[in-house]
C-alpha cells in the first residue's frame, strides 16, 4: 500500500503532507498513519511547529464513505471512522499547528484545520462540512471546534446548510486566518511557521495551552493558571 503521508523535518518545523491521490480522501490507512506520526511529534522535543499540507489539487475531499458503506457490521463501521482517536491526539499536540490548505478542504480536511492554531488558505480553497446532507454530523470535532473558533451562529450555519464556502467568505466568517494567492501559499506558510518557531518554545506552548483551555473554564481559573505559567516562565 502506498504511503498516505510524508513527513519532512526542517529544523524545528515538522511538515506532514497528505498524499492519497487523487483528492486526498481520509481513510483508515491515513488515520492510522496520522496517529503514528502525531505520536512521534508529541515525543519529539525538537519540534516547535507542525505544518499540514497536501499534494495534488486538493487538501482533502473528506472521509472515504465506502469504508463504512461496505462495512460488515456496525462495529466495523465504527472502527473505520473512530477506531483510533486521532482527534484526541491532535488536541494533545503541545506545539503550534498550522493548516496550509488549497482546493477542497471538505469534511475531514476542514475538521483537521479547525484543530490547528492557525489556518492559511489559498484563494482557490473551498471549505465545507457536508455530513448533514447524508444524514450524518461532522464527528471529527467540528461540532465542538467551529463554534469556539468562529461563534455559534457561524458554526450552525456552516454545519446545517453544508454550504461550500469560498476562501474569502471563510475569512470573513472567521473560519480561516489568512488568504493568499495559490502561488504564494507555500512561501507564506513557511514564513509564518519560521516566525513561530523562532519564538521561545516554552512561551509558545504555554500560550497555546492557556488560550485553548480558556474556552472550557471560568475566567477566574484561567487567570490563575495564566499567572502560574507566567511565573514559571519568568523563573
Amino acid at each position: 500500500m502506498p504511503e498516505r503521508l510524508h513527513v519532512h523535518s526542517r529544523g524545528p518545523v515538522t511538515e506532514i503532507v497528505f498524499d492519497n491521490p487523487p483528492i486526498n480522501i481520509y481513510d483508515v490507512a491515513t488515520r492510522d498513519a496520522l496517529c503514528d506520526v502525531l505520536g512521534a511529534v508529541i515525543a519529539d522535543a525538537n519540534t516547535r511547529v507542525v505544518v499540514y499540507r497536501a499534494e495534488g489539487d486538493h487538501f482533502s475531499a473528506g472521509a472515504d464513505l465506502r469504508e463504512f458503506g461496505t462495512a460488515p457490521s456496525l462495529f466495523a463501521m465504527r472502527d473505520a471512522r473512530w477506531g483510533r482517536d486521532v482527534w484526541g491526539i491532535l488536541r494533545s499536540v503541545p506545539v503550534a499547528m498550522i493548516a496550509s490548505m488549497h482546493g477542497n478542504a471538505v469534511g475531514f480536511g476542514f475538521e483537521l484545520a479547525l484543530q490547528c492554531d492557525y489556518r492559511i488558505v489559498a484563494d482557490d480553497c473551498i471549505v465545507a462540512l457536508p455530513e448533514e446532507r447524508i444524514g450524518m454530523i461532522p464527528a471529527g470535532g467540528a461540532t465542538q471546534t467551529l463554534g469556539r473558533v468562529a461563534g455559534t451562529s457561524a458554526a450552525l450555519h456552516a454545519i446545517l446548510t453544508s454550504d461550500r464556502i469560498p476562501a474569502v467568505d471563510a475569512l470573513r466568517r472567521g473560519f480561516v486566518d489568512e488568504v493568499v494567492p495559490r502561488a504564494e501559499l507555500a512561501a507564506r506558510t513557511d514564513a509564518r511557521a519560521a516566525t513561530i518557531a523562532a519564538r521561545p518554545p516554552a512561551a509558545v506552548r504555554a500560550a497555546k495551552a492557556l488560550v485553548w483551555a480558556a474556552l472550557d473554564q471560568p475566567i477566574t481559573e484561567g487567570l490563575a493558571r495564566e499567572a502560574d505559567l507566567a511565573a514559571s516562565l519568568r523563573a
